[in-house]
């Protein structure tokens, strides 16, 4: 029987521990959310597979812990890759997100001058194929995920030459003169042109990708195929969604409860705390309104939630102090005894919460300065079964 076997950075699920026991919790993230329903619906078991990727520690648990935790792991269908701290360091925040992060993003004043970190980059992909390759059985069928894993399906094309491999990446893909600033776009093309299919959120990033190819490795480019070192490539787009009908009885849900807005009316962002979600930019925008609209003043107020990501990186610890300044300005300038400009939510929201914040909001925004798709676009329009609210979408998120 042919099994799928997936491989991303992260597991859909974070093992935590806490007072010497170990807890398995969902992950948070777009991939984990729009994936989980192979774990919901158990699919990915019953069909033999497994999932590959790390599962949130920074060391490996004790003796005593560590058996329980993959037991429990691989019940679920997930092969747990334990990956030190000084790798999440180097491999994770130091070249992913560090260098191909905002290069992939158009950032290029975001990257550092002395960028160190592509050999243990390098190294933990091989890591990664060389879990997939012990793991693959005749027949099956490997998919790999997301810019952090971009080597994989070249390194496991060279352990595995017969295996069928997917590549799905998550975020955008730059034109060929951005990714010329990468001194090692060679090496990230060929190890995503290892996949027999190479998948993006929309039709431009494949073109994006097929043109660097094209110039930056000589390739020939035939329709939707790139044909290189012997091999042909199939490039396509295909939107990742989210399931309607689950945040459609989210947000019904909602209303029988009687939870709704306050007296003031509700601007709302749900975002990643990430420097290409725009932040900043759109809280400025909303002083401003209320520099222009002297009488909305009381009447609104923007509600931002923003989920901390990667702390443990110093562009985004700067992010926060920034965000976190903003809101404080605005807040005093502006705000009175009786009414808060902005409300601040530091914090991840459960799906019930996060379903009744939307259909509260007037007006949604979604206002990235890069996005590769951007889910809460969706999950917006899907618990607005009232048919009412107003999306202001960015042009450059893939939802657009």
């Amino acid at each position: 029987m042919s099994r799928l076997l997936l491989a991303s950075n992260r597991l859909p699920v974070t093992v935590r521990m806490e007072h010497g026991r170990a807890r398995v919790v969902p992950s948070a993230g777009g991939l984990a959310t729009g994936l989980r329903r192979l774990l919901e619906d158990g699919s990915l078991g019953k069909l033999g597979g497994a999932w590959i990727g790390w599962p949130g520690l920074p060391r490996l648990p004790d003796d005593a812990v560590r058996p329980v935790v993959i037991a429990e792991l691989r019940a679920m269908g997930l092969q747990p890759l334990w990956l030190r701290g000084s790798e999440v360091r180097r491999y994770y925040e130091g070249f992913a997100n560090g260098v191909l992060w905002p290069l992939f993003h158009d950032q290029l004043d975001r990257i550092p001058l002395d960028a160190r970190d592509w050999t243990p980059f390098s190294e933990v992909n091989a890591r990664f194929a060389d879990a997939m390759a012990a793991a693959l059985r005749p027949g099956d069928t490997a998919w790999v995920h997301d810019y952090q894993l971009c080597l994989v399906p070249g390194m496991l094309r060279a352990r595995s030459p017969d295996v069928a491999i997917g590549f799905f990446l998550h975020i955008p893909f730059p034109a060929p003169e951005v990714l010329r600033a990468l001194p090692w776009r060679r090496e990230v093309l060929e190890g995503m042109l290892g996949a027999d299919l190479v998948g993006f959120h929309t039709a431009t990033a494949g073109w994006h990708f097929r043109e660097a190819c094209a110039r930056l490795l000589g390739a020939e480019v035939r329709g939707n195929r790139v044909v290189y070192a012997g091999r042909a490539t199939r490039v396509g787009a295909f939107p990742m969604g989210v399931d309607v009908a689950a945040w459609a009885r989210l947000g019904d849900a909602t209303v029988a409860r009687g939870e709704g807005v306050d007296a003031a009316r509700w601007l709302l962002g749900v975002d990643r705390l990430d420097y290409t979600k725009g932040i900043p930019r759109r809280i400025l925008a909303f002083e401003r309104l209320l520099q222009r609209r002297p009488d909305l003043r009381g009447a609104v107020c923007l509600v931002q939630v923003a989920v901390p990501s990667r702390e443990g990186v110093r562009a985004y610890q700067e992010l926060r102090r920034k965000v976190e300044g903003c809101v404080g300005g605005v807040n005093g300038r502006y705000g009175t005894s009786a009414w808060t400009p902005i409300r601040y939510i530091g914090r991840g929201l459960s799906p019930e919460a996060l379903a009744a914040h939307y259909r509260a909001a007037e007006v949604m925004l979604v206002t990235p300065l890069r996005d590769g798709m951007n889910l809460v676009a969706k999950e917006f329009c899907a618990t607005r079964t009232d048919d009412d609210g107003v999306l202001v979408l960015s042009e450059l998120a893939g939802a657009a």
